[in-house]
């Protein structure tokens, strides 16, 4: 079968890449066309889209960038129309992939959504869109099949990807990394986009001279040069910086400064007491506040629903509440105890039934099955 897989960011392109080589086990003569990054590309995949090229944060950007996301949508059009394929796997990036779906529905093609939109959190009448173009919804995160329930809804839940990407890691990679093995290590995860680096990496590093005695291990961000990094690093003589090895990193760090996100739950799955951080553009923190129903922004504590870790947001996110809240996780005691003890907890619920790549190949294959046989 002919698959055309539509993602928007790393995440995306990591999982996209998962779910690809799982449905290859299950049809060996698929063909896969996508929008995504290297990692799709790795599979065999043909990928007429970077992720790069398509990641807009905030209102702001989204209302600057406008021609060219609606000259991104017209090219998906043509291109989906040119390859055929016997089904559209949209992963998250929800902006784009909704408006894709909504013409694909009215084309003919057949829908599947790996990765829900995170509707619970903010514009839930996009239900009505979902219920109207989606065929087949795979949600990552436990609670979002009782959301969707709600909605009489039925959607299937496969466990979350990031469990089976970690295991595997743990199980073959080395844990090396090119640090000072006499210090202990506090990394630094700012983020994937430029906008949000720009925003949070010069708070992030202005605790360091506060802990001297620990190496703070700057993760870069695929697709990033580093010379982009370079101008906040000058003047900080114990921080330090990775490429492509975020995961040895969080096998060796005691804690972590994270910026909301897919990241934070990385940390929480190797085990790291972390502080998320967010700072917005004062617009679009302004519009996402009065927008955004959820009681919190790290995915940590929403899957959890209280506070498992500290979260320090826009106006919050200062060099002194940063310094608080990180000497408390790393002076050990029972709130680091606390913090590792929910970690076990979140890890179980996200773990579902199994690899979570594996369950949605296989719902995917039955779906497809199921539906020529009509």
């Amino acid at each position: 079968m002919k698959y055309y897989v539509i993602s928007g960011e790393a995440s995306g392109d990591l999982h996209g890449s998962n779910l690809i080589r799982a449905i290859q086990k299950q049809d060996p003569e698929a063909i896969f066309r996508c929008w995504g990054g290297e990692l799709m590309a790795e599979t065999g995949a043909t990928v007429v889209k970077h992720y790069r090229d398509l990641a807009f944060m905030g209102f702001t950007e989204v209302i600057k960038n406008l021609p060219t996301i609606l000259k991104n949508i017209r090219f998906c059009k043509e291109d989906i129309e040119y390859f055929q394929p016997d089904t559209l796997i949209l992963i998250d990036y929800p902006g784009f992939n909704l408006r894709i779906a909504q013409w694909a529905k009215i084309a003919g093609f057949k829908i599947i959504y790996y990765i829900s939109p995170q509707i619970w959190a903010w514009k839930e009448n996009r239900i009505h869109l979902i219920k109207k173009c989606v065929d087949l919804m795979l949600v990552i995160l436990p609670f979002e099949k009782t959301f969707y329930q709600k909605w009489d809804f039925e959607v299937n839940y496969v466990g979350h990807p990031l469990v089976e990407v970690i295991e595997r890691f743990q199980e073959s990679q080395t844990t090396e990394i090119s640090i000072e093995k006499n210090k202990r290590i506090i990394a630094l995860l700012p983020g994937s986009r430029k906008q949000e680096i720009d925003m949070k990496l010069p708070l992030m590093l202005s605790v360091c001279d506060s802990f001297p005695d620990f190496d703070f291990v700057l993760a870069k961000a695929p697709g990033i040069d580093s010379v982009f990094y370079e101008p906040y690093l000058k003047g900080h003589d114990n921080v330090s910086v990775v490429n492509q090895k975020t995961y040895s990193l969080l096998s060796k760090a005691e804690a972590a400064l994270v910026t909301s996100g897919t990241a934070t739950l990385e940390t929480a799955l190797f085990g790291v007491p972390q502080v998320i951080c967010y700072k917005g553009s004062s617009i679009s923190y302004q519009i996402a506040k009065r927008l955004i129903k959820v009681k919190y922004i790290g995915l940590v504590n929403l899957i959890m629903d209280k506070e498992v870790v500290k979260e320090l947001i826009q106006h919050e996110l200062t060099t002194k509440n940063l310094i608080n809240a990180l000497g408390e996780i790393i002076k050990g005691g029972s709130k680091r105890e606390r913090i590792e003890n929910d970690y076990g907890v979140l890890k179980a619920l996200l773990k579902g039934g199994g690899r979570a790549s594996e369950q949605a190949a296989k719902e995917i294959r039955d779906f497809l099955t199921s539906f020529s046989k009509k």
